[in-house]
């Protein structure tokens, strides 16, 4: 409704109350930003067509005029308290807390282009950014002052400002509340510097002094200037003698800096309440205030400045001249805020002098007398944000309210009237009072908690036509009528002149419309013009011209004032009439060139078609027409104008004036029946017709014809005509008997009449005869004689008895009295005694009418009342029974007065219902509970219904006679309920036992959420009461999905509710199962599965099948009537069906062919998708009837352990066991299992088998005599065969389950890991720690020489310093830095380590500076770039031998430290530990260091090693060991192969298993000590005087050596000369480095030492016999050749890590996390050299990129993961590390991998998979090279970040000092370099080292 605008009566309150606002509208033609998770406080606009400013809780936003993001910075949250003022050192506030940083002031400095914001923190300080860059920090104050205290530090607190340009600079005047004890010194309004030594300091400036800050706290609305002061709004109490709050707005001058021209006064707004938000638009200040009660309302109140300003210097005038008192005397103005100055007596010229105030002047002002307004508008809304814009001198107020609406107000005669109305930002969040409109006028900027919105200021091109454009009343909008649109007045080109720019506001303002058209139709036939009136036509230039367009017909417009003529156009430019019309409209629109100015409807009309369309009737329908036609009565035309032949009369149409013969009434036409109007069927009739007008035909002979249009025949019957007095005559149609083909009882038959075949009559009316058949409807003799009396119907017995029509029935065969009734069936037959009971009789003949049965029925004896209502004639009487005894049975009895009574074969059977029990005997509140209601004769009587405790309990057929089921109704309230069942009117209670209404079942949780889409997975349901529940249901509902996805519509709650799942049944047959899914309404489909009930707080459900095709739309409960649905229950998790599991057959063959097992293998499966919805232990794998218990299951892998017998088939339809895999519903067979077993020998003849003996037992002799002839040559060979052949069984059998076996062992193991990793973290390195490693990899701990502390060296510390700062400085110089890298790689005796060396000493003193670092590594690439395209630029970056390459390398190294920690570290140490777990799992040589677990063939132990685990339990108190308790033991496994000192790093790695290796104590400073029993210590080493020694080898001792069982408890203690060193020892400064690994030949006294393998080579000295030559040849060969069986051992440990390397991998090379930003900006600068440089082999590129990120970073992070975690890396595992960086390394060539039988071992293990990589690393090039580009500016801004966040590198100075020695050491060359260079001459870059040459080390210069 729009709100209706008073006319503003005199001395009346003008005012608009807005009942009903306009509806919102939704928001068009705006931007929007926002950002998640962050609200926004503040709003800023820099001036022009500038950024926009968004100020946010810990946050800036810096916004494009479209509301594009330019740039943030984050300014929270920050350490901080209320309570504290700012600090560095967090110790001096120890309550501070992580705080949210809220914006409170946001302003635009324009002259020095600077966005100053102040935030809550930090007592409110605050700080000044780049205009162009809010990400760009100018100032902020690191140690600041009370005098520094900007905002209130409350959020609650407004803080309201202006930036103030005075000559030379701009000021800050900043206005704000009472907040914070610390802050309670801060004025409510001072004037602070904005630039100088101290900005935002309010020291040397004005400040308003208040006496009591607890009497005046003032919450301030806003700030304004203009050209000469500024003002500020507020609220505020006053001194003790003003309690109340009262409005006030304050002015001072806007060059005045001490405040002396301070003045304020209230605002009322009569009859409201406070000043919530204004805003100063041209000459008016604009309030909004609180109204109604509660403030829940608003009014709008517009102030003059020229009066306010008045009113201000009328205080100022009192109270600098009559010290404050009135003409009357009393005091109207004062000085207020408790100061003690007072109001003056000054000359009266005072005010003029000092126009700001002066020294002397009192201050600060308040004027008593408030300036006062009229309300111009009310609304219901508080109101939260006003903005005012003036167009062409009319105001526009726009009004943000606390429910997100913008509300657009115009303002005219002291009214306002709110003219639209939109929802902007979320409903119920209010808008900000930052409203802005941007510099041109044209767009408004929303700011609400969550968004901000760009909003249009008038919206004029949404309205499509001249109408909308008005009736939308935008004071802003209006109809331009020569180009056809709503615009402004301003995008009207001739606005300025009349009638063109129609203006709703402006009076007489109508759109251009054809007011007349003359004529107002015309025929088609004939071409004419048509004058069209248009009031207010706009005029056009002399060369221009209207036109008009009739359809597509154009006519050129002849216009004379408001007069416009055109030509129609000819017949056959007109289109065809619509089949059906006589005319046809076509849209005649006036236009200017293409613009349509007004339009109208005209037709053409047809006479010739007129009379088409009433045939009965078409000399009427032609001259009764809208158009001009006329009838020819005699050649029957309807004609135009007058067109009859010649001699014919004509009849002319009724518009036609001074003619007699017009109009239909003149038209020959029959006037209706004379006779007779019912026509009985079988009797001969004669039918007469009144005509009249046939004079018409005089002279004319003819003759006339009846036709009746009877069904199916049109029946022709000749006709006389009979002319009587007047104009009138009669028709006598033939006598003539009907017999219509159908029966019907009353046929109604048109008739009309022709003169001659054709020529048709007109038709009056309607003309009907109705035929009668007394036969039909009339089935017996009651209805027969109920008939209606006129129509002479009888009841006759000739032949076959039936209702005739009187005069056909022969004579006496008429029946006057009908025959007895007869009864067929009585419903119901059994009824209660108490009576009651509606009985429904069926049968013939009772009754003509109801008075013949009012008492005329009797049941069983017993009077029955009829019911009046529901009688039917002859056919059914309804009658109420009357009470009898029990067991009263009989027939029914209808006794019609004068005929005998008829009597129902069927009896009636008064009978007692009982209700006798109830199951169940509880249900839940909310209904639904099925009850079954048992008893006696409980089918007694029709209409039976049930109620248990007064609801309805609606039954479910069928009644059985003893049982009655219903479904309960929600109850109010838990509690007892009787059950009542009512028969017709007699009612039966079961009071013995009622139903207990239960409190709902409540869920709390549901688990799993996911599940197969094929169902059957198990649901743990939990919660209280479920007991109650009899059949409770998980349902899913699904909705097919359409083409191109589309999908059914979700369908309405009441559409859509769950059909009753129990199906019909009948009594005595049991409930059929119910269907798994049933068709809902609204297209959806219902499947569910039926839960059992565990106990009252368990359900266990299976989880329901979705069919193919169809989507999951909803998963939910039913417990009887309450429906949960699912993530309700599983507290917010929502259920996800995931794609049924697909597995690959066992056989590679085929699902067919058998898969042959061995007996005691893993079974490996493979598949896709197997645990998205399926656990590991809900699996159940069957071969056959046996089951193979499932090890392991991952995404694409099942492993199972078979069972050792082969298992019987399943089924007999098969001779071997199929292989099933079930998960849940899912089933899937992988094909039949054939056990190998060892071959049975067949049966030979007995012939046979003697020949067979005889021939072996010859054989075995010739074989003996040979054997025993060569046994001392063969004796040894044949044992290694037999041993070969023997190891080869054995591989044969294991190695295929080992690698499975393995795999299952290393998951269990990581995932107990991933769970300690979720306590302890990744022991990832600091950032300073893992820069030195990586930039001075080998140096040890210590690559940089510390700084020298002797006290001789003290007093050149700081003289040093200085110079190494300098040195800092001049690294700074581009030109330098890049002559100082060219002249020391010219140096020959520059080495490769120096250059290395040099460039991580650049990296890490230019650790502040990568954006600098970054452009110079930039420019030598570039260099290295032109100098190798001249020669093989695939060779660019392939090793590290210059300083670029080096750099290049650091540069990554600190560009990707973050992407390690966040995303590629898990994997990689995941790797790691997989690594060292399976290598330690095996045993390990601690002589030669090699392994049984290995990647590394040359790491491979070769040897047979027997070993058994252990598990020993460690008693981690004695070591005293952190966080662990005294006598708490932890379990580690190890082998007992292992030496004393491995046990002991395994026993260190269990109980140390979550901190970081460095600090951990020394496996050397700790011994092993086996306790047994109460006393019994024995201390284990490696070597003791229990070790085994035997020809020059001395054994190492392992706890096999000392027997050690397993589960034996050992403890760890510290060695006699370590004691109190072992817990964690802090780190050295300089450790030296990691353990040495014993020596192959490591000789103690001469012994050489061993442990599990001797070496193969003889110790040196001594002299083998000359007998054992040939013997040690042979074991040297024996050792080449059967070691080479253990190398599948390699494949077990490949396929056993292969997920971990996959993993790795796949972090390394995904793209679908964000890439790092410096590897986008590295590609690209490559890309962009390539293209320079002319080179478009891809190979090249593909080289480049490969060379510099995956070779130069990521293998070298491979390789050395000591690099990145604080871990420590043993040579086995570097040894694996290095084969899985070298098949990294492969996977990056473009050569084609080949692999042969010559290849080495390492190439061979992973050639499978290295095809499979390659494809990786190229789609990692390809995404990123197909992604946005990383810009400049981007990149910039990381490093900036960066940066900052690593400000401290390591060791800066000392970095300084390393390189000076290196420049030392090149003095000369470099100081002639710089003074060669021209551009270094004029920088003096060459005087300036050597200053520093002079500063460092006191040389000699020559300055």
């Amino acid at each position: 409704q729009a709100p209706v605008m008073a006319l503003r009566p005199p001395f009346c309150l003008h005012l608009l109350l807005l009942l009903l606002p306009p509806p919102p509208l939704p928001l068009t033609g705006a931007h929007r930003f926002s950002a998640p998770n962050t609200t926004f406080n503040h709003l800023a606009l820099a001036p022009g067509p500038g950024s926009l400013y968004v100020g946010a809780v810990n946050r800036l936003f810096q916004l494009s005029p479209e509301l594009q993001l330019e740039a943030m910075a984050v300014t929270g949250p920050v350490l901080d308290s209320p309570d504290c003022v700012p600090f560095r050192d967090p110790a001096e506030c120890p309550q501070a807390r992580l705080t949210d940083n809220a914006n409170q002031l946001l302003l635009v400095s324009s002259r020095a282009q600077e966005l100053v914001a102040c935030g809550q923190v930090r007592q409110g300080v605050c700080e000044k950014r780049r205009l162009g860059d809010v990400a760009e920090l100018l100032y902020q104050a690191e140690d600041p002052g009370d005098g520094q205290f900007v905002a209130a530090n409350a959020p609650g607190v407004a803080t309201v400002g202006l930036v103030v340009p005075v000559p030379g600079r701009d000021l800050l005047l900043v206005a704000r509340g009472l907040a914070g004890k610390l802050s309670g010194g801060v004025p409510p309004l001072t004037v602070r510097q904005l630039a100088g030594p101290q900005p935002f300091s309010s020291e040397g400036l004005g400040r308003l002094v208040v006496g009591d800050f607890s009497d005046y706290n003032n919450s301030y609305v806003g700030a304004f200037a203009d050209a000469r002061s500024a003002y500020f709004v507020f609220r505020r109490r006053g001194a003790r003698a003003q309690a109340e709050y009262r409005s006030y707005v304050a002015r001072v001058c806007l060059g005045d800096t001490n405040l002396y021209s301070y003045v304020e006064v209230p605002l009322v707004c009569r009859g409201q309440g406070l000043v919530q938000v204004a805003f100063l638009a041209p000459g008016t200040l604009l309030g909004a205030f609180a109204a109604g009660s509660r403030g829940a309302r608003a009014a709008l109140c517009a102030f003059p400045l020229a009066q306010l300003d008045g009113s201000m210097e009328e205080a100022r005038r009192l109270c600098y001249t009559t010290a404050g008192r009135g003409p009357s005397g009393s005091e109207e103005a004062i000085v207020e805020y408790g100061v003690t100055s007072r109001c003056v007596t000054l000359p009266p010229d005072s005010p003029e002098s000092y126009p700001c105030g002066d020294e002397h002047t009192p201050s600060p002002i308040a004027g008593r007398r408030p300036l006062e307004a009229e309300p111009l508008l009310l609304l219901k809304q508080p109101i939260s944000a006003v903005a005012a814009l003036q167009v062409d001198g009319h105001m526009m107020a726009f009004l943000g309210d606390t429910q997100g609406q913008l509300h657009k107000v115009f303002l005219s005669n002291s009214q306002g009237q709110v003219y639209y109305s939109q929802q902007v930002g979320p409903p119920g969040s209010a808008i900000s009072p930052d409203l802005l409109v941007d510099s041109s006028g044209s767009h408004l900027y929303v700011l609400t908690a969550q968004q901000v919105d760009r909003v249009p200021v008038a919206a004029c091109p949404q309205f499509p036509d001249c109408t909308s454009c008005l009736q939308a009343r935008d004071p802003l909008c209006g109809w331009c009528i020569l180009q056809g649109r709503c615009t402004r007045k301003g995008q009207c080109e001739r606005a300025a002149q009349p009638n063109q720019w129609l203006w709703s506001y402006e009076e007489g303002s109508h759109c251009p419309h054809i007011q007349a058209l003359l004529p107002a139709q015309h025929p088609r036939q004939e071409q004419g013009p048509v004058t069209l009136s248009v009031p207010r036509l706009p005029a056009l230039a002399l060369d221009e011209y209207f036109h008009c367009a009739f359809g597509d017909y154009d006519s050129l417009a002849h216009v004379e004032g408001p007069h416009v003529t055109c030509v129609t156009p000819p017949h056959d430019q007109v289109p065809l009439n619509p089949p059906g019309t006589d005319h046809v409209t076509l849209l005649l629109t006036l236009m200017f060139e293409d613009v349509v100015v007004a339009a109208a409807n005209f037709s053409f009309y047809d006479c010739s078609a007129v009379q088409a369309l009433d045939m009965a009737a078409p000399c009427r329908a032609c001259v009764g027409s809208l158009w001009r036609c006329h009838w020819c009565p005699q050649s029957s035309q309807c004609v135009l104008e007058e067109h009859c032949p010649d001699g014919e009369r004509t009849i002319y149409s009724a518009q036609e004036v001074d003619v007699q013969e017009r109009g239909p009434e003149a038209c020959p036409q029959v006037e209706g029946l004379a006779g007779p109007l019912l026509v009985p069927v079988g009797w001969e009739s004669r039918l007469v017709l009144r005509v009249r007008n046939l004079h018409h035909f005089r002279g004319l002979p003819a003759s006339y014809h009846c036709w009746l249009e009877l069904p199916g025949e049109l029946r022709r019957l000749p006709a006389s005509l009979e002319e009587t007095a007047g104009d009138g005559s009669l028709i006598y149609c033939q006598a003539q008997q009907f017999h219509p083909s159908t029966s019907q009882r009353e046929l109604r038959v048109p008739i009309y009449v022709t003169r001659g075949e054709t020529q048709r009559l007109d038709n009056a009316d309607l003309l009907h005869v109705t035929l009668y058949d007394c036969a039909v409807g009339h089935p017996d003799c009651s209805h027969c004689q109920a008939a209606n009396g006129s129509l002479g119907c009888l009841w006759c017995r000739h032949s076959q008895p039936a209702c005739r029509y009187g005069p056909l029935c022969p004579p006496g065969a008429a029946l006057q009295l009908c025959p007895r009734p007869s009864i067929f069936s009585i419903e119901p037959r059994t009824g209660p005694p108490e009576g009651g009971l509606a009985l429904t009789i069926l049968g013939s003949n009772l009754g003509r009418d109801f008075a013949d049965v009012r008492d005329a029925v009797r049941v069983a004896g017993r009077p029955c009342s009829p019911d009046p209502a529901l009688y039917r004639i002859s056919a059914r009487i309804v009658c109420v029974t009357s009470p009898a005894p029990n067991g009263t049975v009989g027939p029914v009895q209808v006794a019609i007065k004068g005929r005998p009574p008829g009597i129902s074969t069927q009896h009636f059977t008064y009978q007692d219902p009982v209700l006798l029990s109830l199951s169940p005997l509880w249900g839940p509140q909310a209904g639904g509970t099925q009850l079954t209601i048992r008893g006696q004769h409980l089918q007694t009587g029709g209409n039976i219904s049930a109620f248990v405790g007064g609801q309805p309990c609606p039954i479910r057929e069928p009644v059985c006679p003893e049982t009655i089921t219903c479904r309960t109704m929600p109850q109010a309230a838990p509690g007892k309920a009787i059950v009542q069942v009512v028969f017709g009117q007699a009612q039966r209670t079961l009071l013995s036992s009622p139903f207990l209404y239960t409190a709902n079942p409540q869920l709390l949780a549901a688990e799993p959420s996911v599940s197969f889409r094929g169902g059957g997975r198990l649901i743990r349901v939990r919660g209280s009461g479920l007991d109650v529940v009899r059949r409770p249901l998980l349902s899913v509902w699904l909705e097919a999905e359409g083409p191109e996805g589309v999908t059914l519509a979700w369908p309405e709650p009441s559409l859509a509710q769950p059909q009753d799942p129990d199906p019909r049944r009948s009594c005595g047959v049991p409930a059929a199962d119910p269907q798994a899914c049933v068709r809902l309404d609204g297209g959806l489909l219902q499947c569910s599965t039926v839960c059992s009930i565990n106990s009252s707080s368990l359900l266990l459900c299976l989880s329901p099948a979705v069919p193919d095709g169809a989507r999951p739309r909803r998963v939910f409960f039913t417990l009887d009537n309450v429906h949960v649905d699912f993530a309700r229950a599983s507290g917010g998790r929502a259920f996800l069906y995931q794609p049924n599991p697909r597995l690959a057959p066992l056989s590679r063959d085929g699902p067919i062919r058998p898969y042959r097992l061995k007996p005691g293998n893993v079974l490996d499966v493979e598949g896709e998708g197997l645990n998205l919805g399926i656990s590991k232990e809900e699996v159940r794998v069957l071969i056959g009837d046996g089951e193979c218990l499932v090890k392991t299951l991952t995404l694409t892998h099942l492993y199972c352990e078979p069972p050792l017998q082969a298992p019987q088939p399943s089924n007999s339809s098969g001779s071997l066991p199929q292989f099933v895999v079930h998960m849940g519903n899912v089933r899937l067979a992988l094909g039949p299992v054939q056990y190998e077993a060892e071959p049975a020998l067949a049966t030979f003849p007995v012939e046979a088998q003697v020949g067979l003996g005889l021939g072996a037992a010859l054989l075995t002799a010739a074989v003996l005599l040979l054997t025993l002839m060569y046994r001392h040559k063969s004796k040894q060979a044949l044992r290694d065969y037999q041993k070969v052949l023997v190891q080869l069984e054995n591989l044969e059998i294991s190695v295929g389950d080992q690698c499975r076996k393995e795999f299952t062992d290393l998951m269990t193991e990581m995932t107990d890991l991933s769970s300690d990793l979720e306590a302890s973290g990744i022991p990832f390195l600091d950032y300073h720690t893992y820069a030195e490693r990586v930039f001075f990899p080998g140096h040890g701990g210590c690559p940089l020489q510390p700084w020298p502390n002797g006290p001789e060296e003290e007093a050149r510390h700081a003289t040093v310093r200085q110079g190494l700062t300098q040195l800092s400085h001049l690294l700074n110089s581009r030109l330098f830095l890049l002559t100082l890298i060219h002249t020391l790689e010219e140096q020959p005796s520059f080495s490769q380590r120096d250059r290395c060396h040099v460039a991580s000493l650049l990296s890490l003193a230019l650790h502040g500076k990568l954006e600098y670092l970054t452009d110079i590594l930039k420019t030598l690439l570039g260099d290295l770039a032109a100098h190798y395209v001249d020669k093989n630029p695939k060779l660019m970056l392939r090793r590290t031998e210059s300083m670029v390459e080096k750099l290049l390398t650091n540069w990554l190294s600190i560009c990707l430290y973050a992407f390690l920690r966040e995303v590629a570290g898990e994997p990689l140490y995941m790797l790691f530990r997989a690594i060292k777990y399976q290598v330690d799992k095996g045993p390990v040589d601690a002589v030669t260091g090699k392994a049984k677990r290995t990647l590394n063939d040359s790491r491979l132990l070769r040897e047979d090693v027997e070993f058994r685990p252990l598990t020993l339990m460690v008693l981690a108190g004695t070591s005293r060991m952190a966080g662990t308790s005294s006598g708490q033991c932890v379990p580690a496994r190890v082998l007992d192969t292992d030496t004393i000192t491995q046990v002991k790093e395994k026993v260190l790695d269990q109980v140390y298993k979550g901190t970081p290796f460095s600090q951990r104590p020394s496996v050397h400073t700790l011994d092993l000590e086996w306790r047994s029993g109460m006393a019994g210590h024995l201390t284990l080493s490696d070597e003791d005087l229990t070790s085994v020694t035997q020809n020059h080898w001395k054994r190492l001792n392992t706890l096999q050596h000392y027997k050690v069982p397993d589960g034996a408890t050992v403890g760890l203690i510290p060695q006699l000369h370590h004691i109190g060193t072992i817990t964690q020892s802090p780190v050295q400064s300089c450790p030296s480095g990691e353990n040495t690994p014993m020596l192959e030949d490591s000789e103690e006294g001469g012994l050489r030492l061993w442990h599990l393998v001797k070496a193969t080579e003889e110790p040196e000295g001594t002299k083998p016999r000359r007998s054992s030559l040939r013997e040690r040849e042979r074991e040297r060969a024996r050792a080449k050749a059967i070691p080479e069986i253990y190398l599948t051992r390699l494949l077990s440990m490949k396929g056993t890590l292969q997920k971990f390397v996959d993993d790795t991998f796949q972090a390394i090379l995904s793209v679908n996390r964000p890439v790092p930003i410096a590897v986008r900006y590295l590609f690209d600068f490559l890309d962009e050299l390539a293209e320079k440089h002319g080179i478009d082999d891809p190979d090249t590129l593909h080289i480049w990129k490969t060379n510099s990120l995956l070779l130069r970073f990521w293998v070298n992070t491979l390789k050395n993961p000591q690099f990145i975690f604080d871990v420590r890396v043993s040579d086995n595992v570097d040894a694996i590390l290095a084969v899985i960086a070298q098949t990294f390394i492969d996977s990056c060539t473009v050569s084609e991998h080949k692999v042969g039988r010559d290849s080495p071992v390492n190439k061979l293990l992973y050639a499978r998979e290295i095809p499979r990589y390659k494809q990786m690393v190229e789609k990692y090039y390809t995404d990123i090279r197909e992604s946005s580009p990383a810009s400049y500016q981007e990149m910039n801004s990381a490093l900036a970040e960066l940066s900052g966040s690593y400000t401290s590198a390591p060791h800066c100075l000392e970095a300084l000092q390393d390189l000076y020695k290196h420049i030392h050491r090149y003095y000369d060359q470099i100081i002639s370099a710089l003074e060669e260079d021209p551009m270094g001459q004029k920088m003096q870059l060459a005087c300036r080292l050597q200053q520093i040459a002079a500063l460092v080390e006191n040389k000699v210069t020559h300055l």
